[in-house]
């Protein structure tokens, strides 16, 4: 068994121990001057000079064409302690602390002074001389461009400062002499700008979004003569039928107007024989009132209001071939929508709201408003409610927020006249705005009609109009 070795001579064998009899030379120890035998360290401790010319292995490259700072330097000039500067390059600059012991930090900055003389790459003449500039960021930029380029640049800067006060005295002239129009209506929207609901900052974008969808959804005004079984009267025989059924029902007013869409647009694409034209109708209210109410009515409370004459199959099959024809495409732009807009400027008055909607529907009877808008319907609906209520003038806040002026109304406005002077024919739709709900407004409006409709049919009643009362009677 080899004997255990004592504290004493552990302790010799330790180099980091300072009480030993013995310490070993260390290479921090020979760059401090300390004693030990000279064979230990031969050379003193060097700084390493690929330490900054490097970066994880890979020398850096120069810098572009001017970067000749450190052409005429000597390598090996002398600094304090006897140590020599490290050859860098330019902006590479180190801070020599005066304190023994301190680290060196290598900073990089960006240095604008002046260096030892360079070799000029210019030619002997005076035309190539560099202009000094007093910006610290432009220095460093004339310095890596030749100068040829710079002076281009310079001329370029100059040019287009002269462009630019030019544009802005032509502006200032322009608009000194053409100064907008004052704004001749009253923006009613910046009122509900607190109102989230009202949607203040779009509602201009989705009404003309709305007047360009309305345009697609138009239903071809003469279809009539693709249907050999059905005419004109039939239909409105059957739209004033489904006014019965959406009264019975409850049900909300643009569910009605979607569904007279649908009607029209069905049997403008497809031929449909008379026994099949109340089918059309019950699936048409059917599809409306699963669009646009909350809780619509089940499939059998339609087949028992068409008397069982449909089953609840018919119409589901009738549903989806219809749906199938028309392509899914629900989004019919509603005319109470429109008229909701419009009697925003007309200061929600109620009474001209409801007259108002009674005047629209009767697009849904009169085939004759079928090739309107129905933002143009409803604008004449409103401006027809107010004339007869005495509500004032169409004015330029009403012109604006409906979309159209009196000149654009008038067709349909005369229209609407004409409707209100015959005889009534569609007696579901008068006994349901005779009532007190609706202000009577169809023995009101019939009334008007009686006194003054010979200021505005008999004296400007155009030859269509004509022709169609004559085929109708």
């Amino acid at each position: 068994m080899a004997p255990a070795r004592s504290l004493r001579s552990r302790g010799t064998m330790n180099e980091n121990d300072e009480n030993g009899p013995s310490t070993r030379l260390t290479r921090a120890k020979a760059a401090l001057g300390t004693d030990g035998p000279a064979d230990a360290l031969k050379k003193p401790m060097q700084p390493v000079k690929r330490a900054l010319s490097t970066a994880n292995g890979v020398p850096r490259r120069r810098a572009a064409l001017g970067d000749v700072s450190n052409v005429n330097k000597p390598d090996g000039i002398e600094m304090k302690d006897g140590k020599k500067a490290v050859a860098g390059k330019t902006g590479v600059t180190t801070k020599v602390t005066t304190q023994p012991g301190a680290v060196q930090k290598i900073t990089r900055t960006t240095s604008t002074r002046a260096g030892p003389p360079k070799p000029r790459m210019e030619s002997n003449s005076k035309k190539n001389k560099r202009p000094q500039t007093s910006l610290k960021g432009e220095a460093s930029q004339q310095e890596d461009e030749p100068p040829l380029k710079r002076a281009s640049t310079q001329k370029e800067s100059v040019i287009s400062k002269e462009a630019t006060i030019k544009e802005r005295v032509i502006v200032e002239k322009v608009g000194t002499a053409k100064q907008p129009k004052a704004q001749d209506w009253d923006n009613l929207d910046d009122e509900d700008l607190d109102d989230p609901l009202m949607a203040a900052e779009y509602v201009v974008e989705i009404f003309e979004y709305l007047q360009e969808l309305e345009m697609v959804t138009l239903p071809n005004p003469q279809y009539i003569e693709h249907q050999p079984d059905l005419e004109w009267k039939m239909r409105g025989i059957l739209v004033d039928w489904l006014i019965e059924v959406h009264t019975r029902f409850r049900l909300l007013p643009e569910t009605l107007f979607l569904a007279v869409n649908i009607i029209d647009r069905f049997l403008s694409a497809e031929q449909v024989a008379l026994d099949r034209l109340q089918l059309v109708g019950v699936t048409a209210m059917f599809i409306a009132s699963k669009y646009e109410e909350v809780l619509s009515p089940h499939v059998a409370n339609f087949s028992h209001v068409a008397d069982e004459t449909f089953s609840d199959k018919e119409i589901l099959d009738a549903e989806r071939h219809v749906l199938q024809i028309l392509g899914y495409n629900m989004s019919f732009p509603n005319p109470m929508n429109f008229l909701r807009r419009i009697s925003k400027a007309d200061n929600y008055d109620i009474e001209t709201r409801t007259l108002g909607k009674y005047l629209m529907e009767i697009s849904l009877l009169d085939h004759r408003l079928m090739s309107f808008p129905q933002s143009q319907t409803a604008a004449a609906a409103m401006y027809l409610a107010r004339l007869i209520l005495n509500r004032g003038p169409w004015d330029a806040t009403l012109a604006h927020y409906a979309g159209y002026t009196e000149e654009e109304i008038d067709p349909i406005f005369r229209l609407m006249i004409d409707y209100l002077h015959r005889p009534v024919s569609h007696e579901a739709f008068f006994k349901k705005y005779a009532s007190k709900k609706f202000m009577k407004a169809s023995l009101m409006t019939r009334q008007w009609a009686k006194k003054y409709h010979h200021l505005y049919i008999d004296s400007s009643l155009s030859e269509p109009y004509t022709y169609i009362k004559d085929s109708e009677e």
